[in-house]
């Protein structure tokens, strides 16, 4: 099975990684100095559950190079999506399913404008992990990688997906509803990113302090009201579920919006917090805690001057 992963941050550079480790044949696709330290040192990943260095990756930035696999990890940033889905179709052959692991709602849709939907896969994570600097990945918490075909079938080629994530040192889960999977992480993430980006804290002081504590499961709330408006049956005790996952996460754990926020890069809140409110507003559900996030953080949302 030949792999291709769009975007090699802290989710593509980390599954990517645990795979090419496992052997499967892993193609990343990057730029800049991260693709240069790549192509010079290969790829290290700092981990608690075990560090590895992959001295030797297939890395570029020319799709036409790597041609048709069997599967793409498509992982760049959300705001970057609409000009990396233009790298697809060169990757794309008859039987390629194209999995978008970015955060927020909106993956699919972007994919299959670029491929069509018979091309395109349900795909979604949980995983902390960032680029410490050019050609390493620091991770810190979770991993696990869900997938699924839209229609939830389980197809030959998400089989061998599974089956090459076996040996991989990450959870895996071929989902029979990715879109409630999708949904069900839209609803926690964006309460993540929101919290620990608007406090500028990890997320062990939100979940010790009742006050933040409260403000979160509200929020988590709201999410929820506004999944279950779109007919997506994500579970009304979310927000509770949602407390007993984030009270064993490491007490530093940050999102990757709170990283990116402290490090002066844009951020990716209209797809988090913002769509919330959008949906929210198109669907009927009042939104106010992820409405005053998006407020106060809009100033931050295109980086540092």
């Amino acid at each position: 099975m030949r792999i291709a992963v769009v975007g090699a941050g802290g989710v593509g550079g980390y599954f990517g990684g645990r795979l090419a480790e496992a052997g499967a044949d892993v193609t990343f696709l990057a730029r800049g100095a991260h693709l240069d330290a790549m192509r010079a040192n290969g790829l290290r990943i700092d981990s608690p559950i075990g560090n590895v260095h992959l001295p030797r990756i297939n890395a570029t930035d020319d799709p036409a190079a790597v041609g048709p696999v069997d599967i793409v990890l498509f992982a760049v940033k959300l705001y970057d999506s609409d000009a990396a889905s233009r790298l697809l179709p060169s990757l794309v052959g008859a039987n390629t399913a194209v999995i978008p692991l970015q955060n927020g709602v909106d993956g699919v849709d972007i994919v299959t404008r670029a491929v069509g939907r018979a091309n395109t896969a349900g795909g979604t994570c949980y995983v902390s992990a960032v680029i410490a600097e050019p050609g390493v990945i620091r991770h810190t918490a979770m991993e696990q990688l869900i997938f699924g075909e839209l229609d939830g079938r389980r197809s030959a080629r998400l089989e061998q997906l599974l089956a090459a994530c076996a040996t991989a040192k990450f959870k895996s889960t071929l989902s029979e509803n990715i879109q409630v999977d999708i949904w069900t992480k839209f609803v926690r993430l964006s309460v993540f990113s929101g919290m620990t980006s608007v406090t500028r804290c990890p997320i062990g002081v939100i979940v010790n302090d009742p006050a933040l504590l409260a403000m979160l499961k509200a929020a988590v709330r709201e999410a929820t009201a506004v999944a279950q408006a779109r007919r997506v049956p994500v579970p009304s005790d979310a927000d509770e579920r949602v407390e007993k996952a984030y009270k064993v996460l490491p007490h530093g754990a940050k999102s990757s919006m709170l990283e990116d926020l402290e490090r002066g890069r844009r951020l990716e809140l209209p797809w988090l917090s913002g769509a919330v409110v959008r949906i929210g507003r198109d669907v009927g559900v009042d939104t106010p805690i992820h409405r005053f996030i998006a407020t106060v953080l809009q100033p931050h949302v295109n980086g540092a001057a």
